[in-house]
């Protein structure tokens, strides 16, 4: 049976108004459960987004400056002028943006406003991947084997890689959504993967510190969903796969993760919850890991990186728990207990969420514009879709290209997979250059997907499997 979240809020209000400090569909979600609690919603927008759905929705609105978002939704001191004006106690920073900035947290704190989030202290020791490392493997919790300090020049880089082992990644420390990451199977391609990784920490995060660990073969993306309190309570919702990338982006998420085992599935979660405790964690997070084989044939899951935010694919954890973690993180940030006890949470069912990118996988996953001219959510049982667009949306190419998010609940894996297959038939969307409703719709058909593998074959070569789909679906005599 398909879960909607269940409100618990009590009598009083947590805040008597939030600011949702970010855009598109996590701003509309952010604002749907502000609504249903009965609580004030103030949207902010950049001029491109004058008519966007969530300043629509939204019970307030301010404009914060020009369309891009470095004069816009990453501007700190518009964001907190905004929050004066209107009253705000509380700001939702949502995900991206300036969601993990521990010094937007550090202002929002200066300036007597709560941020719906963690501390920045813990922002900071999490952001940083060297660091988040060394303090979960002090706490027991095992990491990807690899180096728990930098390496500061190809010379180091080439003497800890033949302790690493090959073939090895090398990653910036702050860097994160992909950029800054590189791998070399071999001494030649480290030198060039050193520098990679360091330029990209340093333009993109301003900060070029890497480091080294063993690259995995073919692991799964596993991640755990936690939640914790300031009255020491944590707990987790389970865990989910985010293994189909592309550009090490998540794609695909399904919860929760297929092939882990019940007693394998307690252990992975177990951890997390420590991970959590071991920083005092308060608020909605992430533990994400890798699953690989171990040397006695089973099953390890190695501490990756934690996400201190909401993250995209929160919503499927939602439709296997029941739990609306918006909701958790407001009663978390307003000092309240979560609503929750472990033993209030069970799994019911499979979950699945594709992303619709305005992209074209047909040419490498290269963006792609346009006017959104017709749009027709689909609906049925189990079926949800997370949207910030709507009927003449531009896409505008100073943010991400997601447009919606579709979500399928079902008994069975089996059943949500067909429930999504009919949900992207059905999903009108016309106007951009491309989407990726039909790489979904053809990854879903496929014997990777159906048999619970990782399908990471689809997504590392696209313009091959899109070509090999047209050719099939020209052979039927129907249109891609």
């Amino acid at each position: 049976m398909f879960r909607q979240p269940v409100s618990t809020r009590s009598e009083s209000a947590m805040f008597d108004a939030v600011l949702v400090a970010n855009r598109g569909e996590i701003a509309v979600r952010v604002i749907t459960t502000l609504d249903r609690l009965g609580i004030p919603s103030i949207a902010v927008y950049s001029e491109a987004d004058r008519d966007a759905r969530h300043v629509e929705l939204a019970d307030d609105a301010v404009c914060i400056g020009p369309a891009p978002a470095a004069e816009s939704y990453l501007d700190v001191a518009a964001l907190l002028d905004a929050a004066t004006r209107t009253g705000a106690d509380a700001i939702h920073p949502g995900y991206g943006f300036l969601a993990e900035n521990a010094e937007f947290a550090r202002a929002v704190a200066d300036a007597g406003i709560t941020f719906v989030g963690p501390q920045p202290e813990i922002i900071t020791a999490m952001g940083s991947k060297i660091n988040s490392r060394r303090i979960m493997a002090e706490a027991g919790i095992s990491t990807v084997p690899g180096l728990l300090d930098p390496v500061d020049s190809v010379d180091a880089a080439l003497a800890a890689a033949s302790d690493v082992g090959y073939p090895v990644a090398v990653k910036a420390s702050g860097a994160g959504g992909g950029k800054g990451f590189r791998v070399a199977h071999t001494p030649v391609e480290l030198p060039a993967a050193f520098e990679g990784a360091r330029g990209e920490g340093e333009r993109f995060f301003g900060d070029g510190t890497v480091y080294l660990e063993r690259y995995l073969a073919d692991p799964r993306h596993v991640e755990v969903q936690i939640l914790g309190d300031a009255h020491g309570n944590v707990v987790h919702l389970y865990d989910r796969d985010c293994t189909i990338q592309r550009r090490h982006q998540k794609l695909v998420e399904e919860a929760p993760a297929p092939g882990l085992g019940e007693d394998f599935r307690r252990q992975v979660c177990a951890q997390a919850v420590e991970a959590a405790r071991a920083v005092g964690y308060v608020g909605a997070g992430t533990v994400e890991g890798l699953v690989a084989a171990s040397a006695n044939s089973g099953s390890e899951f190695y501490f990756l990186e934690m996400n201190t935010r909401i993250q995209v694919e929160h919503g499927i954890t939602e439709l296997i728990t029941g739990v609306d973690i918006v909701e958790q993180q407001l009663r978390a940030a307003a000092g309240e207990q979560l609503s929750v006890r472990q033993h209030d949470v069970r799994i019911e069912g499979h979950a699945i969420e594709v992303r619709i990118n305005a992209e074209n996988a047909a040419k490498g996953f290269l963006p792609a514009g346009g006017t959104i001219t017709r749009y027709e959510e689909p609906t049925g049982p189990g079926i949800r879709v997370d949207s910030g667009v709507r009927e003449g949306t531009r896409i505008l190419p100073f943010y991400d290209s997601l447009l919606a998010k579709v979500l399928a609940h079902g008994a069975t894996r089996e059943e949500a997979t067909a429930r999504l297959i009919e949900a992207l038939d059905d999903f009108v969307l016309e106007g951009p250059k491309a989407t990726l409703l039909p790489f979904h719709r053809a990854l879903l058909g496929t014997e990777a997907w159906a048999s619970g593998s990782s399908a990471r074959e689809i997504t590392s070569d696209p313009v091959a499997f899109m070509e090999a789909v047209a050719a099939n679906e020209a052979a039927r005599g129907t249109p891609a």
